[in-house]
């Protein structure tokens, strides 16, 4: 059982990572799955404080990871049409890997702008926030996935002799 919650664990951490550039995996989130079921592991010894450390790391970026996209949209101009637009780009864009997400994202948000105020000019600022939205969170999730994973390799070198 503790070399199957080993590999899942594993497993769990590199889905966080994939997770963080994919909208429909929650990145920080995951990772920090991972590094609990890692401390689950019969003859593991996690700090506690670690974990709970990380959970509220994970949940603030969550909770971010929906704010700064809209944060970034309404500092640019986009207006709540812009917004959808962009979700129901970025949705689209899954099944058109690999840049089908960003792509989806600009052409919905342009779309939902021009759909709304007929302005090309203002669209693509809207989009350009929206773009920006989601680059900076993108990279925070990614950023905070790894250093989880950092931590991860870290508790595993730390208790390689209690596994093996």
């Amino acid at each position: 059982m503790d070399l199957f919650l080993l590999i899942l664990s594993f497993l769990i951490m590199i889905a966080g990572i994939v997770g963080s550039v994919i909208p429909v995996l929650p990145g920080p989130l995951s990772s920090w799955l991972g590094l609990f079921m890692f401390s689950n592991i019969s003859t593991v010894k996690v700090d506690s404080k670690i974990l709970v450390i990380t959970l509220i790391i994970a949940l603030i970026i969550f909770i971010l990871d929906y704010i700064i996209p809209i944060y970034t949209s309404k500092k640019f101009g986009a207006s709540r049409f812009g917004i959808i637009g962009a979700s129901i780009g970025t949705l689209i864009g899954l099944f058109l890997p690999p840049f089908g997400i960003i792509f989806g994202a600009l052409i919905g948000a342009i779309a939902g702008e021009l759909f709304l105020n007929k302005n090309f000019e203002k669209s693509l600022k809207a989009a350009a926030g929206v773009f920006l939205g989601l680059i900076v969170s993108g990279f925070t999730k990614a950023l905070i996935s790894i250093v989880f994973l950092v931590i991860y390799i870290n508790l595993f070198l730390n208790n390689f002799s209690n596994l093996f």
